[in-house]
């Protein structure tokens, strides 16, 4: 993996197999920017075929509090300010909004496991950053939510079809169109959560997990993680066609001893 320069946003660690991905702005409640954005996505295209898992925490008491204070600002000329690209061209609006997209959806690139480390508030762009992992641990003072709506704004970083798959479309749109918290009790019992833990646990908590997806052979996770990934989408035809081409691949690296 090379060296990305998050100019003191985010910050990286690894450790063999592991990356830890940390939004690192905790006397903001690590509230998230287009500059945090831009970080992400370059930590992602920068991400080598030897990372198996990536963690992705928010440093201090809080993952994420959601959009920068000065982002809701309606003067055009703030930079990445909601009133600036409400005054650009819809598409070019779209492009832009495409590139912070890009900081969320390699969550889920083939080859990693990806996990949130979730303690106090994940609101707005902070639930999305959590919908974007494929797991989520969180502590028991925990909260999702996904205000946008109720800010005359919609969820657009990826939030919207990560949390259908997880909880299916009623209980996706009510969470969307009230922006009320899902506590961590709750998101357990819907399946947002992997783990709800004390949050004196949380570390022991991932790394527990962590260890459990990375000591099976990793051509066997990551063909199973994209079969599952797959099965939302594909009818049941296709995913039994992807399963059996997985399995496929797996017989022939058994027998050459891979």
């Amino acid at each position: 993996m090379t060296a990305v320069d998050t100019d003191g946003r985010v910050r990286t660690s690894r450790e063999g197999a592991v990356l830890t991905v940390t939004l690192d702005r905790p006397e903001q409640l690590n509230a998230q920017t287009p500059a945090i954005w831009t970080a992400l996505a370059a930590v992602g295209a920068s991400l080598d075929d030897d990372v198996r898992v990536v963690v992705v925490r928010g440093e201090g008491r809080s993952f994420s509090a959601g959009l920068d204070r000065s982002l809701f600002s309606a003067d055009p000329s703030t930079p990445g300010g909601l009133g600036q690209l409400g005054s650009m061209p819809a598409e070019q609006t779209q492009e832009r909004i495409r590139g912070y997209q890009a900081g969320f959806r390699w969550l889920r690139s083939p080859g990693i496991v990806s996990v949130a480390a979730v303690q106090g508030h994940a609101i707005g762009a902070g639930a999305q950053l959590a919908l974007a992992c494929d797991l989520r641990v969180m502590t028991e003072d925990a909260s999702l939510r996904l205000p946008e709506a109720t800010l005359g704004l919609v969820p657009d970083l990826t939030g919207t079809s990560t949390l259908a798959e997880l909880v299916g479309y009623a209980r996706a749109l009510e969470l969307c169109v009230t922006g009320r918290p899902v506590p961590a009790a709750e998101a357990l019992s819907w399946g947002l959560a992997n783990a709800v833990v004390p949050a004196a646990e949380l570390d022991t908590a991932v790394a527990a997990l962590v260890a459990a997806i990375t000591a099976p052979p990793v051509g066997a996770v990551r063909e199973t993680a994209a079969l599952v990934r797959s099965a939302v989408r594909n009818d049941p035809q296709a995913q039994d066609a992807a399963e059996r081409a997985a399995q496929t691949r797996r017989l022939a690296a058994l027998a050459q001893g891979g």
